[in-house]
């Protein structure tokens, strides 16, 4: 089967988004699929045309940009090139270019799956609102011209007033998660070069320096946790420097950190894949803070708890299923730091009870799971 994956930000470009993508390519690749991926030319010393775990990754430079959208003059015409060789087009959302390439695909009676994968919610501002509002118009025109609608979680679908306007559409898949294997030598290697200390109890935070992660939280939480535990210690995974569009909300958490935290808080930035499933085995209890419909789930929960770490994740629709689903945790109530720091305090101290069965979490999310019942759905669309 050739199948078109299109979404504006690939490999090497962070987030969850582009993991889910990444993951669900390689995975489709692996069951001999033919997978080519259409995307941004973000940064100028990409590559227009690369291979990169058998995928074909075909990028377009953009013109410019308005906030984190890009503007792509040429995309239509590759999209159109690139729908013409494919059987199936799968647009991961919100991407703005989703609503032309779509109908593009509707022309060349090409089946349509849009992966929705979070609501966009950028920070307050002329530019910030006038980019939501258009964006909110071009998911919409997407999703009329769409075949299926692919969610992560029920409980999201009914809580988005963007797919629970096309409930007939959705069908809900779980997302792909992995991690590269990891022995004890690697671990006590990443302890070293972090100067982690056995008697250190470690939070983990996996996630960009984003509005909608809610990082604050964890950081007004922070002070309660180490009167309790005055050896704990937080490890920020992920970007956190100059991250596009969040320039104005660093300059507010930065110094809250720097202040009196600093000794206690520790920026990694963003790691390897060995490295990263080291960070998970050493983080006594993973936190999720997010605090708004921008984060849909959380690929960093399933991570933490493949590798039996326990969470403590918001109580947002989507993000609260994998504490729900698996009882590796607990759910505190959004924007509420003191019930944060309470949970995180109860998750450290009692860490066993919520180890869960990592070995079935695997099993659920792994992404040849994901990778099969895209293929199911593919098969049944191409047959129509």
């Amino acid at each position: 089967m050739r199948i078109l994956i299109g979404l504006t930000y690939y490999r090497p470009h962070y987030s969850g988004l582009t993991i889910y993508a990444e993951r669900l390519a390689r995975a489709l690749v692996r069951r001999n699929h033919s997978v080519t991926v259409l995307t941004s030319q973000f940064n100028s010393s990409l590559t227009r045309l690369e291979m990169l775990d058998g995928v074909r990754v075909v990028r377009v430079p953009p013109l410019f940009s308005i906030s984190k959208g890009l503007i792509m003059p040429s995309l239509p015409f590759l999209a159109w090139r690139h729908i013409k060789e494919a059987d199936i087009v799968n647009l991961h959302m919100p991407q703005f270019d989703a609503f032309y390439i779509t109908w593009l695909a509707k022309l060349l009676r090409k089946p349509v799956v849009l992966t929705y994968q979070c609501d966009l919610r950028l920070p307050s501002g002329l530019i910030h609102s006038i980019a939501n509002w258009v964006s909110h118009i071009a998911n919409h025109i997407a999703a009329l011209g769409s075949n299926v609608i692919v969610s992560m979680t029920q409980d999201y679908v009914k809580n988005s007033n963007f797919t629970k306007r096309y409930l007939n559409k959705v069908q809900v898949i779980n997302p792909p998660v992995e991690l590269a294997p990891v022995n004890d030598d690697a671990v006590a290697a990443f302890r070293k070069k972090y100067n982690i200390q056995k008697n250190q109890k470690i939070i983990g935070m996996a996630a960009r320096l984003a509005t909608e992660k809610g990082v604050e939280y964890l950081v007004q939480a922070l002070p309660n946790i180490l009167k309790k535990i005055p050896e704990a210690r937080v490890l920020f995974v992920g970007p956190y420097q100059n991250v596009l569009g969040e320039e104005k909300y660093a300059e507010r958490i930065m110094p809250l950190i720097e202040r009196g935290l600093k000794d206690h808080w520790s920026f990694l930035g963003i790691l390897p894949s060995a490295e990263i499933s080291a960070f998970f085995q050493v983080c006594d209890v993973l936190v999720l803070p997010s605090v708004n419909s921008t984060e849909a789930f959380g690929l960093v929960q399933i991570e933490a708890m493949i590798s039996g770490t326990p969470v403590v994740a918001s109580d947002l629709p989507g993000v609260r299923q994998p504490v729900l689903g698996t009882g590796m945790g607990r759910i505190v109530p959004i924007a509420n730091s003191n019930a944060l720091a309470v949970s995180v305090l109860d998750v450290m101290r009692n860490t066993e009870k919520y180890r869960g069965d990592p070995a079935a979490v695997s099993r659920q999310y792994a992404p040849e799971s994901t990778a099969n019942d895209y293929e199911l759905l593919f098969i049944k669309l191409l047959n129509r």
